[in-house]
Formats: C-alpha cells, sequence, structure tokens
C-alpha cells in the first residue's frame, strides 16, 4: 500500500533549524527513517517536503483521488491553512497528523490545529518517533 508522508514549511531545515526543539537528525534523517519504517510495514512510503502552501493542497488532492493514506507535518500550516484543512476533509483515506514537537507545550499560537479536526488523529512530541506511530496507526488502520 502507498502511504504519503507530506511535510510543510522549513522542515527541510531539520538538524539546523531550532535542534533544541526540532532536535539534531536531518531531513534526510527523517526520510530515511519513514522510509525503513514504512518497508517494515510492508507500506511503499513515499516522502515529500514544501515550503508551498498551494503545492500541498495540490498533494492532499492526489491523495484523495487515490484513495492514499497520509502522515502529514502541517508545521506552520497548522495554525491558519484553511485551504488545506478543506483539503484534508476531502480525504478517502486514513491521515494522520504529527508533529516533531508538542505544539501544547509550547507558545499560545501553536495550541490551535485548524486540521485535527479533519485527521483521523493527532501524534505530537515525540521528535521523529512521531512518523514512526503515524506509519504505525496507518498500517493498523489498512488492517481493519
Amino acid at each position: 500500500m502507498k502511504v504519503l508522508v507530506l511535510n510543510g514549511p522549513n522542515l527541510r531545515r531539520l538538524g539546523t533549524r531550532e535542534p533544541s526543539v526540532y532536535g539534531a537528525d536531518t531531513f534526510d534523517d527523517l526520510v530515511k527513517l519513514c522510509e525503513e519504517t514504512g518497508s517494515a510495514l510492508g507500506l511503499d512510503v513515499e516522502v515529500r517536503q514544501t515550503d508551498d502552501e498551494a503545492e500541498l493542497v495540490r498533494w492532499m488532492h492526489e491523495a484523495a483521488d487515490g484513495r492514499i493514506p497520509v502522515v502529514l507535518n502541517p508545521a506552520a500550516f497548522t495554525h491558519y491553512s484553511y485551504s488545506l484543512r478543506d483539503a484534508i476533509a476531502q480525504r478517502t483515506a486514513p491521515l494522520v497528523e504529527v508533529h516533531i514537537s508538542n505544539p501544547a507545550a509550547r507558545e499560545e499560537f501553536r495550541h490551535t490545529s485548524v486540521v485535527a479536526g479533519v485527521a483521523t488523529g493527532t501524534i505530537a512530541g515525540f521528535g521523529l518517533r512521531s512518523y514512526v506511530l503515524a506509519l504505525q496507526a496507518i498500517a493498523e488502520l489498512a488492517r481493519s
């Protein structure tokens, strides 16, 4: 089963962007972790990253049209992108929202997720392990 792991703005900067918050692992480390985890779970994982809201919306349309499950780290779009929320609402397969840090334990503006209400579930605060947990959830949902 194909699974898209979609990442929003600034996530390609992992390893150099606020390592005290996001850790020292790089985006390449994230890609490798997701691909290895997916392989172990029998999933065909494709990892993408964009700083462009419109591109992320197009990827969500692609997933909806193809009935493709998604692991999504919307990054800053989490807090204000109603266009992304509307695209997620059209999903036809499970979607797990992920965050490396725990937004609820950070600045107040990060406490609101406009996408959480249309996601299957949310996993946050476990570093890159959040992605592993999300892929495990997708695999389990696919079996049921």
